[in-house]
C-alpha cells in the first residue's frame, strides 16, 4: 500500500498541473476492495471551489492482478468512453513514474449507490429499479459503438480464447467439481461463430454500476475492457450471483431480460441473439465458479486467511446449483 503521505505529496505536484486553479487537497482516504489497483478518495480545493475526486492505481508496489489492463490503458479507455457518450467518469489527470508515486489515473467522483443489496431492498430506489434493464440496455448499445481499434494496448478476447484461459486456470486448481467439467463441454459444443469485435466492458454488472434514485448513472471498474463478442456483456449481466438473491428477476436482480434486448437494440445495438447471450451467461457462471474455487485455494495455502477469502471460496457449490439450473431448466 502507498504511504499515505507520500502520496499525498506526489498527488499534490500533479495536480497542479492539470487541475486550473488547484490550491491543495484533502481528506485523502483509501476505499475498500481494489484487488487489481489502489483506490482514494480526496477532495481537490480549486479556486472555484471544492472538487471530488477518485485515485486508482498502482501505487507503493501494487501489482496488476489477472487480465487487468495495464493502468495508462484503463485510463485511455475510461476517458475514450466518457468523450463517447458513456456515462463513465472524468478523467483529470494521468500519472508515471516521474511522480513519484507509481502509475494511476486522477478521475470525476460520480455521486450514487455502487451496493447492489441497497439498490435492490432500499425504498429510495424503488422507482428506479423497474427502469435499470432498458438503462443498462441503452448503455451498452452505446459503450459497445465506441471506437476503440486505435487504442493499444486492449486485448483481443474471443470465446475460444476465454475458455481455454478458464480450463488451464481450473486444471491447475486441482480442485474437480462434475457440474463445472458439463459446463466446459456445453461451451466447447456449443460455442457460437466469431463476430465482428466491439468494446467489451468485461465486469457490467449489479455492483460495477452507479445508481441514484433516476436510475443508473455511472459506469466504474473497467479494467476487464477488451474486444469481443459484445453480447458477453448482455450475458455477464445477467449471471446469477449478480442478481444478489433477486433470483427471478435475471438482469442484475432488478430487470428481465426483454427489456434489456429491447433497449439496446432501440439505442442501436446489434440484434439480440437469445441462444448467444444464454451462451455467455452459462461461461460468466463457470467463470465464476472457477474464481471461487481459485478464492479457496488462496485461502488453504495460507496466502490470505481472510474470512472473505473463505467465504467466497464455499460459493463454488452455488455456481454449480446456478449452471444446472441453466443447462437444464
Amino acid at each position: 500500500m502507498a504511504d499515505p503521505a507520500a502520496l499525498e505529496a506526489g498527488l499534490g505536484r500533479a495536480l497542479e498541473a492539470c487541475l486550473a486553479g488547484f490550491r491543495g487537497l484533502r481528506d485523502l482516504r483509501r476505499l475498500s476492495g481494489g484487488a487489481s489497483a489502489e483506490t482514494w478518495a480526496f477532495e481537490a480545493e480549486c479556486d472555484e471551489g471544492p472538487l471530488p475526486l477518485v485515485l486508482r492505481g498502482r501505487l507503493g508496489g501494487t501489482e496488476a492482478g489477472g487480465a487487468s489492463l495495464p493502468i495508462e490503458v484503463e485510463a485511455a479507455l475510461v476517458a475514450l468512453a466518457q468523450q463517447s457518450g458513456v456515462p463513465a467518469p472524468r478523467v483529470h489527470c494521468v500519472l508515471d513514474a516521474s511522480h513519484g508515486i507509481g502509475v494511476g489515473y486522477v478521475m470525476q467522483r460520480m455521486p450514487g449507490e455502487t451496493l447492489a443489496r441497497r439498490i435492490l431492498r432500499e425504498e429510495r430506489f424503488a422507482a428506479a429499479r423497474p427502469r435499470m434493464a432498458a438503462q443498462c440496455g441503452a448503455i451498452l448499445a452505446r459503450l459497445h459503438r465506441v471506437p476503440c481499434e486505435d487504442l493499444a494496448g486492449l486485448p483481443s478476447l474471443g470465446a475460444a480464447e476465454q475458455i481455454a484461459h478458464n480450463r488451464r486456470v481450473y486444471d491447475e486448481l486441482a480442485q474437480p467439481h462434475p457440474v463445472f467439467e458439463l459446463a466446459f463441454r456445453f461451451l466447447e459444443e456449443c460455442r457460437p461463430d466469431a463476430v465482428e469485435a466491439a468494446l467489451v466492458h468485461g465486469d457490467f454488472r449489479n455492483g460495477n454500476l452507479l445508481v441514484e434514485e433516476s436510475g443508473v448513472t455511472g459506469v466504474l471498474d473497467w479494467e476487464l475492457a477488451h474486444r469481443g463478442d459484445p453480447m458477453e456483456d448482455l450475458g455477464w449481466l445477467c449471471v446469477p450471483p449478480w442478481r444478489f438473491g433477486e433470483i427471478d428477476r435475471a438482469v442484475g436482480g432488478f430487470g428481465e431480460r426483454e427489456d434489456l434486448y429491447r433497449a439496446y437494440e432501440a439505442a442501436g445495438g446489434r440484434s439480440v441473439e437469445p441462444e448467444r447471450v444464454r451462451f455467455w451467461e452459462v461461461f460468466g457462471a463457470l467463470k465464476w465458479g472457477v474464481i471461487c474455487v481459485g478464492m479457496y485455494g488462496i485461502w488453504k495455502s495460507g496466502l490470505d486467511d481472510s474470512v472473505e477469502r473463505a467465504a467466497i471460496g464455499r460459493r463454488a457449490s452455488e455456481a454449480e446449483v446456478d449452471l444446472l439450473r441453466l443447462l437444464a431448466p
